[in-house]
């Protein structure tokens, strides 16, 4: 069947049951009234659907064998389950076990380059680690040339032209020459006996012979090679390339493994609901070092304790400093504010562009604050610095209070205020938090009524303490929940004892959960399926249902930028959306059928889909029917409407579908389009 008519296929499937689904679901929402309660096969299937990343095949058998209440208590205490098969995944990823620091020493970013480049730092000693380095000299070396060559003047250019195309033979059969002993050295390579060997013979090479031999390689030898080194080694390779990448691949491979395979789900599935919450940007300069850091050692450790513990260690991390800019900000009246430079530890030599606008971390809502007037010798030193109120903004707006929590443009500015002085030492170099007397602004701040007297850091853990138990955090933080776990509209009832919960119990999560948990609202009928999933959720919802064997997870990180979530990747501090609204349309649909069609047809390199263990029987090759039941039960423990039950049925006697024709009726049903089909069905693209 051609692939073109296939995924039409599967989107008049979707498109053709779910206008009705997501229509009843709405419908149900507006209800949201405690009523009849659900049996427990569907209660388990309902907690494996919202608590986790889905179910895998079994996993409603054993949680009704020992209780749903009782998983869940287990769930919420992460440290006793045993997580020693993810770990084993995990292992290869040496990245992720990194602090901010060695990442840049040991894939170093640009400016590190440049400095190697102009002598102003050493290459290091080990072989591996110099051999990055050097491809990376030689790059910044041939764009700097090239930038010279465009600066010549018109003349000159033409000149240099000219000789370039009188030249162009003989460089024309040097290259070849080149390439036919890269090809050569290639060859010799690949037939050495161990990956130390291999790897001894590519560090012998120089930066440009590396070159040539990673263009003369074709991409099976190249795959080949990769696939005969250790994981360090591979590292080491690719970051002859592009060594930031690497940190950023291994931290997204990391995180679809996690949501994939561990044990701990509620855990994984508590850590990205509050990396969305505290979100950071990875693509924004020194974060791309800074975000492993900050979702492994801040965001991770307090997913389940107190809120209050997590606002503070989210507000002192680099990684949100760097993102909202508050590492920059200067009180005006400070010393630094008046005229004295800061310590050049603090801000690493790098300032913040003065053509970007205050108001907001991209120009939004409020006007920058008036700023004092400045002797006009000084304007031109201190025009790059000031107060910075992007951090203060969110902090009340997003990551606290709500846009409707009772906070002015005035208390905006007095808790921008109180953060002045929170700073990073050298961002760059994957430095830590410190506190700079000298850019903090002097005197009393008023926040929200209340006066915080001078005294420093403290100021800042004031205002975070302040904001983590009022009641209109209590209550934003508590609907936010409720919306990730319950209902895009979630009962106003719900969250009320939600935020009772939180206020109680000193904003512990593990008790706002408990009380969402054992709540009717969570359990009403209505709400069974009526979530839809982000693409986060749908794609590791594939692979836990399939069982599929992830070996390399990139190919599910590039569907998940296919369908608009590239993981670490939201810009706006808003993060991504939980809302059916946001993923709901012909478009994200197309895309997840495209995904379901390379899932389960074995055409993402890296990613098993076995159809014989998903079947889970060693008999003959089943007929259609019987196919199709069985991947019901499998992919869905036969949770499928009657609807897209005989929908799926009424394609599976297709020949185009089943992959025979009239006269080959022994040619074995194609299940893996049929398991496509039922990841393209609303039932399964809800939960």
């Amino acid at each position: 069947m051609q692939r073109k008519q296939l995924t039409v296929l599967l989107v008049v499937l979707a498109l053709g049951i779910s206008a009705s689904v997501w229509a009843a679901s709405k419908k149900k929402e507006k209800k949201n009234a405690a009523g009849p309660q659900m049996e427990e096969h569907q209660r388990a299937m309902h907690a494996l659907n919202r608590l986790t990343f889905g179910s895998r095949p079994g996993d409603v058998d054993r949680v009704m064998a020992i209780g749903v209440d009782k998983w869940f208590e287990q769930q919420l205490h992460a440290d006793k389950i045993d997580d020693r098969g993810l770990e084993t995944r995990l292992e290869p990823l040496r990245t992720l076990r990194m602090s901010p620091r060695e990442l840049v020493e040991n894939f170093p970013p640009p400016q590190l380059i440049k400095q190697v480049a102009e002598g102003r730092r050493g290459l290091p000693s080990d072989k591996a680690e110099r051999a990055i380095y050097q491809s990376q000299i030689d790059k910044y070396e041939q764009k700097r040339e090239k930038k010279a060559a465009k600066a010549e003047p018109e003349g000159a250019a033409q000149a240099g032209d000219d000789q370039a195309m009188m030249l162009s033979e003989a460089q024309k059969a040097e290259r070849r020459e080149a390439r036919m002993q890269a090809r050569e050295q290639a060859d010799r390579i690949m037939a050495l006996p161990t990956p130390d060997k291999r790897m001894q013979a590519i560090l012998a090479m120089d930066a440009q012979q590396r070159q040539m031999l990673a263009r003369a390689l074709s991409p099976e030898d190249r795959e080949q090679l990769m696939s005969s080194l250790t994981p360090q080694q591979r590292e080491q390779l690719m970051a002859m390339n592009n060594p930031q990448q690497v940190v950023a691949t291994e931290l997204m491979q990391g995180k679809i493994l996690r949501a994939a395979y561990s044990e701990r789900q509620l855990d994984e599935v508590m850590t990205d609901f509050w990396f969305n919450h505290f979100n950071v940007f990875i693509g924004k300069g020194a974060d791309r070092y800074l975000v492993g850091e900050y979702e492994r050692d801040v965001i991770r450790p307090h997913a389940l304790g107190k809120f209050q513990d997590l606002l503070v260690a989210t507000a002192r991390n680099p990684a949100m400093m760097f993102y909202l800019d508050n590492w920059q900000s200067v009180g005006p009246r400070s010393p630094v504010g008046q005229g004295e430079p800061p310590r050049a530890r603090n801000n690493g030599g790098f300032r913040r562009n003065p053509n970007r606008p205050l108001g907001g971390p991209f120009g939004r809502r409020f006007p920058a604050p008036p700023q004092p007037p400045r002797p006009q010798q000084q304007q031109a030193k201190k025009q790059q610095r000031g107060l910075n109120e992007n951090y203060a903004r969110e902090l009340m707006e997003l990551h606290t209070l709500g846009v409707d929590g009772g906070y002015t443009q005035k208390d905006v500015t007095e808790v921008a205020r109180a953060f002045t002085g929170w700073t990073i030492k050298e961002p760059r170099r994957g430095g830590d938090f410190d506190f700079n007397q000298r850019m903090h602004e002097p005197g009393a701040k008023f926040v929200l009524g209340h006066a915080i007297k001078e005294h420093g850091e403290d100021e800042g853990k004031e205002v975070l303490k302040m904001l983590a138990h009022h009641p209109a955090t209590a209550h934003f933080i508590s609907k936010k929940l409720a919306t990730r776990f319950v209902s895009d509209n979630p009962p106003q009832t719900l969250v009320d004892r939600m935020a009772e919960t939180f206020l109680k119990t000193d904003g512990d999560i593990r008790e706002v959960l408990r009380t969402m948990f054992r709540a009717p609202e969570f359990w009403a009928p209505e709400t069974y399926r009526a979530k839809v999933k982000t693409p986060l959720e749908f794609v590791v919802s594939a692979v836990r249902a399939s069982w599929a064997d992830v070996n390399n997870a990139m190919p599910l990180v590039q569907a998940l930028n296919q369908m608009g979530m590239p993981l670490y990747g939201a810009q706006p501090p808003t993060g991504y959306s939980m809302k059916a609204e946001t993923w709901v349309n012909s478009a994200a649909l197309l895309n997840r059928m495209n995904f379901a069609l390379r899932f389960t047809s074995g055409k993402m390199p890296g990613v098993s889909f076995a159809p014989e263990r998903v079947l889970g029987s060693s008999e003959g090759p089943p007929d259609s029917n019987t196919a199709v039941s069985r991947l019901e039960n499998a992919l869905l423990a036969g949770d499928l409407s009657k609807q897209t039950h005989e929908t799926i049925l009424k394609h599976a006697a297709d020949p185009e579908v089943t992959g025979r024709v009239l006269d080959d009726a022994a040619r074995p049903v194609n299940v893996g389009v049929l398991a496509g089909l039922i990841f393209g069905s609303p039932e399964f693209q809800k939960r």
